[in-house]
């Protein structure tokens, strides 16, 4: 420790400085070496200096442990539900609604049963007195335990699916208790590693400052993976980017928290709290005009930028803005922290990787196709776009060893576009190099989706399998539609693409006026760039292993739940296509109900009359209340646990898939919430984005 000090850092850590900047002298450096009692303080600093990032550092084996976790969970969930799945596919079309066959006449209520079995003794002839009365207590309390832990169990999914009102004052619209729950973990545990095993002592305070710097950094890397719209934890936990973007919300506002906790500890201990002969100068000068805090300053002040163009007023007003000032502020704020905090290194490098893979390579290189697109007004503040190819086939894949069946390879850098097909609720960012070649809005696919046929196939048992052949071998007649089927070689769709537009500000204005530019009521060409598709199929396989569907819209959200609706139903085309990329064969019995609030009578015309006639024709059960300008709010709620109990009546599992603005999303939810407490069989899903 000899030599050059750095003004602006404390004694026994100058050597991580390469900057010189005034040289003190010999003795005045090497005063405190001469000082048992200053030597064994610097080396307590020291320990506790390392220890504590040793256990910060512990934080990506917790992260790790997590991920598995939910992977593990999220495996479990999806295998049950394509076992419900199949086997629905399976169940005659005239049973009881649990999937029990009532023809057999052991079930039939009065049947006359002949046989050879032991008759019931008559009540007469038994002695009540000789009857022991443990084992009927026992099964007694056993039954009540039962219950019990039943009524606990309700009580506590029903709270956890539950969504509390907006906080007060600030009109904050808050997630389902769940959610919270998890957060709320996720910030004890961050609590946990700011104070485990740290000094409770003003001397020591820098190490809470040096701690709050580390836990900023080592969230770095997952702060970059939520918010990448191409990552590997859509696949491990089934949520696709813009449901975990609560969760990259809460991880920005965490490490906004800690940079500002970081330098005002640095600050109190620079000025206040570190001793005399620690602090080579008092300088505020001297202080702040050193690389290194300046560095750090910048890097404060980018991610403070970025918390504050984040929140959703800006983000709604400005999102053009905010989509311009994210790429920069982010890119801007890695490069001052690497020269701010060697320590944050190996973090920051793994976020550039993260976030230049996902813009560069994927967003860029891989997941983007242009199209020609025809564009048409519907109102005054509403347009379609809509586009058609035909989906290149499938090719089959090449043959394996018997060890790697499980494995199947998929080409990613050839079949990651929109122009390979979709599935029902995904979305993607439309440009229009016309209007603003930079900028790119998400908008959800409102049509059918055609599927993605060079993806696998749903995994399904072997016990599954042999008995789904032996269906198809006593089939009637065989016959087999006459569109293409799914992963053929050499087969072919047709994909048709619309985006339902709402002009607000900024681009959608834009596109408006562009529209507007030729004639009053136009219907013209315009060449569009599609990033995506980017969503989850959690939601279908959610509905799918139900044997009756609710779907509730309000406005806009048809987009969301019309192209479930077509993947739910059988085969709407000639060519056997059900929108979710199947033939007709195998397809199951569902009742599936669609309601659809809308604020104007003119919204009703987003869809057109003839695809709803076909919805319902196909056995849509299809409700569409007066416009709420008109008749008020319909009795949403009403419906939606008038379909639960008529479903719980005859025993089948309700799934109950959302999407519209909060109001609507949360008495949903509640209302699902409610039921679930009285003991009924449901599964809720909410879509909605947050950008």
């Amino acid at each position: 420790m000899q030599g050059a000090s750095r003004d602006a850092l404390p004694t026994f850590l100058r050597a991580l400085c390469p900057t010189r900047l005034t040289v003190l002298s010999e003795e005045d450096d090497l005063d405190w070496m001469n000082d048992p009692e200053k030597v064994e303080y610097i080396q307590q600093l020291l320990d506790s200096l390392y220890e504590s990032r040793a256990i910060i550092h512990c934080y990506n084996i917790v992260l790790i442990m997590s991920v598995v976790a939910l992977a593990v969970w999220h495996w479990r969930e999806t295998r049950n539900d394509e076992r419900k799945w199949h086997r629905l596919r399976r169940r005659p079309k005239k049973d009881g609604g649990d999937g029990t066959d009532f023809s057999s006449a052991g079930f039939l209520p009065g049947s006359a049963i002949s046989g050879t079995a032991t008759p019931l003794p008559d009540i007469k002839d038994v002695d009540v007195e000789r009857i022991p009365l443990l084992d009927h207590d026992r099964q007694n309390g056993a039954t009540r335990n039962r219950r019990a832990c039943n009524r606990v169990s309700r009580a506590v999914r029903a709270w956890l699916a539950r969504q509390p009102p907006p906080l007060p004052v600030v009109n904050r619209t808050l997630p389902s208790n769940g959610t919270s729950l998890f957060i709320l973990a996720w910030l004890a545990v961050n609590v946990f590693l700011h104070f485990y095993r740290l000094p409770m002592r003003w001397d020591f305070f820098f190490i809470f400052a040096d701690r709050t710097g580390c836990v900023f950094a080592v969230h770095l890397p997952l702060l970059y993976l939520l918010s990448a719209k191409n990552q590997p934890l859509r696949r491990l936990t089934g949520y696709s980017y813009e449901a975990l973007n609560i969760f990259h919300r809460r991880v920005g506002e965490l490490l906004c928290f800690e940079a500002a906790l970081h330098f005002i500890g640095m600050i109190l201990w620079q000025f206040l709290l570190a001793r005399e002969w620690l602090i080579a100068s008092r300088s505020a000068y001297v202080y702040f005009t050193h690389p290194i805090i300046l560095c750090g300053i910048g890097a404060l002040v980018s991610y403070e930028l970025l918390y504050f163009t984040s929140l959703a007023s800006f983000r709604q007003r400005l999102y053009e803005l905010f989509l311009a000032s994210h790429v920069l502020l982010q890119t801007l704020s890695l490069i001052l922290l690497w020269f701010h905090y060697p320590t944050s290194r190996p973090y920051v490098a793994v976020a550039l990787v993260i976030f230049l893979a996902d813009r560069l390579v994927w967003r860029l290189a891989v997941k983007t196709a242009d199209v020609t697109a025809e564009i048409r007004l519907l109102d005054a503040d509403t347009l379609v776009l809509e586009a058609e190819w035909d989906i290149p086939p499938a090719s089959s894949p090449p043959p394996q060893p018997f060890f790697l069946r499980w494995w199947r390879p998929r080409f990613f850098l050839a079949r990651q576009t929109v122009l390979h097909g979709w599935r029902p609720t995904d979305h993607v960012f439309l440009t229009i190099p016309a209007l603003s070649p930079l900028q790119a809005h998400p908008f959800t696919i409102a049509s059918a989706a055609p599927g993605r046929p060079h993806e696998e196939e749903p995994r399904v048992p072997q016990r599954d399998r042999r008995e789904e052949r032996e269906l198809e071998q006593q089939a009637d007649d065989g016959v087999r539609s006459s569109g293409p089927e799914r992963g053929k070689p050499g087969a072919t769709r047709h994909a048709r693409l619309t985006l339902l537009i709402r002009a607000y500000q900024g681009f959608t204005r834009d596109l408006v006026r562009h529209c507007l530019a030729v004639h009053p009521n136009p219907q013209r060409s315009v060449f569009a760039r599609l990033d995506g598709p980017y969503g989850s199929p959690h939601a279908l396989g959610m509905l799918r292993a139900c044997g009756r569907a609710v779907l509730v819209a309000g406005g806009s959200g048809i987009a969301v739940t019309l192209p479930l609706v077509r993947a739910l139903l059988p085969p709407l085309d000639v060519d056997g296509s059900d929108g979710s990329g199947e033939s007709s064969e195998g397809r199951e019995e569902r009742t599936v109900h669609l309601l659809w609030v809308t604020h104007a009578r003119g919204h009703r015309e987003w869809v057109p009359q003839r695809e709803l006639d076909e919805c319902v024709s196909a056995g849509l059960d299809l409700v569409i209340p007066p416009p709420t300008a008109e008749a008020g709010r319909p009795d949403v709620v009403g419906m939606v646990r008038g379909w639960i109990e008529g479903a719980a009546a005859e025993g089948t599992e309700v799934g109950v898939v959302v999407s519209g603005p909060d109001g609507l999303n949360r008495a949903v939810r509640n209302a699902c919430a409610d039921e679930i407490g009285e003991g009924k069989r449901v599964r809720v899903a909410v879509e909605k984005f947050g950008w």
